[in-house]
């Protein structure tokens, strides 16, 4: 029976996909390390396929692609993680988290890769939607409201 019950909670265990860390896809995203990027990609791709998972891919990859050795690497690494991101969005135009990732990558890309066209249109959804964001969520907006050029912390209440 006991061996039995192992195996049952073993191949259970074998068929869960890893959860996504919130914090450490945050702490990866804040990060100006290309290593820590790679090891929250890692970590995401072993995870459960679903939006915010392709989200984030999107999001860090967008970001990773400052790394790339050339700028026809950079503008092609871009626009494969533009890609999920955007995917992310129309699947859940409402989602709050995604605009906001949308939002911080577009306030900070070089002008010359056009990709601002949606910043007041996100800024709109994550100061409407504030106060009803997860409490980590939360925080992250908040901090990265400091320092924005579009979004104040007065403006999220």
């Amino acid at each position: 029976m006991t061996k039995s019950f192992s195996l049952i909670l073993f191949l259970i265990a074998l068929s869960v996909a890893p959860f996504i860390d919130r914090l450490g896809f945050y702490r990866a995203f804040e990060s100006s390390s290309a290593s820590q990027m790679d090891s929250e990609l890692k970590n995401l791709k072993s995870a459960k396929a679903n939006t915010t998972r392709d989200a984030y891919i999107g999001a860090l990859i967008m970001k990773k692609s400052q790394f790339m050795a050339t700028p026809k690497e950079k503008v092609e690494k871009f626009k494969e993680g533009a890609a999920l991101l955007e995917a992310a969005i129309r699947s859940e135009p409402s989602n709050s988290e995604f605009r906001f990732l949308r939002f911080a990558i577009q306030e900070n890309v070089p002008k010359i890769v056009k990709y601002s066209s949606n910043i007041e249109e996100d800024k709109a959804v994550i100061v409407k939607s504030y106060k009803h964001m997860d409490p980590t969520l939360k925080k992250v907006v908040r901090s990265y409201a400091n320092a924005s050029k579009n979004l104040s912390p007065g403006e999220l209440n």
